[in-house]
């Protein structure tokens, strides 16, 4: 019924979505206190704003932005793969994956929440094999909606678990993409305390281990949304590089967070990034 209803929206043009998304960011601010404490807390506190009156207005576009990236989900999952695709309407980088390719030893991308993510796996499995790690949602009912969604001819999904990771081995084994989430928060034994604007916050470390299994490629990836529903403008970029004495999960996050400050009204700020994961000890000080 979910997946029929989404099936519905999708044949909205994509001005449409963003328009209703923006009036659906404005409600579930209102209506959810835990939802607009937390989105505006983490806004606050990661410093990316020059004083109270730009915090106000960056305040104003995430909640905005945050409904749109709802509302537009349904176009990008349902449209047909090269109509939702042909809506990135700009490449910056492609040169980079190309010449990662060229390596043979597969390419993990790393894609933060940050603009319109789900239009990338839809642009990429176009263009070559993808899988892409998969958590399934908190609320049981939206997954067969999902799944149905981002499952495409050239898509596979790996499951957040052991499995999961064998299976993103053996694509990149095979010379393929990978491609997931990495400021999403991990289970316990898959991540590290690192700082991530300032703050302690568990961080993956699964891509540096394929990485170094695999000496596959890192190359960070990105959606921007376009004003006026004109689409996404989408990049690639090199990992910078890492600092003596630095984490892997340290450079993960400050190369998330580099990407973050070019348009940070667009990240969802929402996420509760800063969780401490069941079994997982909390950082000194909390």
């Amino acid at each position: 019924m979910l997946t029929g209803l989404l099936r519905l929206f999708s044949k909205l043009p994509l001005a449409w979505l963003h328009r209703f998304g923006a009036a659906l960011g404005w409600l579930t601010y209102r209506a959810s206190p835990s939802y607009a404490k937390r989105l505006r807390g983490n806004l606050h506190a990661s410093g990316v704003w020059r004083d109270s009156a730009d915090f106000q207005k960056l305040l104003r576009n995430s909640i905005l932005e945050a409904g749109r990236a709802t509302a537009e989900l349904p176009a990008v999952w349902f449209r047909p793969q090269p109509e939702s695709a042909g809506w990135v309407r700009k490449v910056h980088g492609w040169d980079l994956v190309e010449a990662a390719q060229g390596q043979g030893c597969g390419l993990i991308l790393l894609t933060p929440h940050i603009g319109c993510f789900e239009v990338i796996p839809q642009y990429l499995s176009l263009r070559f094999p993808l899988t892409a790690l998969y958590r399934p949602p908190r609320f049981a009912a939206l997954d067969p909606a999902m799944r149905a969604g981002r499952m495409r001819p050239e898509m596979r999904l790996a499951a957040t678990d052991i499995s999961g990771v064998r299976q993103l081995l053996k694509a990149l084994n095979r010379g393929e993409a990978v491609g997931m989430l990495p400021d999403q928060v991990p289970g316990a034994g898959d991540g590290e305390w690192a700082q991530f604007f300032g703050r302690p916050a568990y961080t993956m470390t699964l891509a540096s281990r394929l990485a170094e299994r695999s000496r596959a490629p890192i190359v960070l990836t990105y959606a921007i949304r376009l004003s006026h529903g004109e689409g996404f403008e989408l990049f690639f970029e090199r990992m910078p590089q890492r600092e003596a004495a630095e984490t892997a999960a340290r450079h993960l996050n400050r190369a998330l967070e580099a990407i973050i400050r070019r348009c940070p009204a667009q990240y969802m700020w929402s996420y509760n990034r800063y969780k401490t994961p069941a079994g997982v000890q909390a950082p000194d000080g909390q």
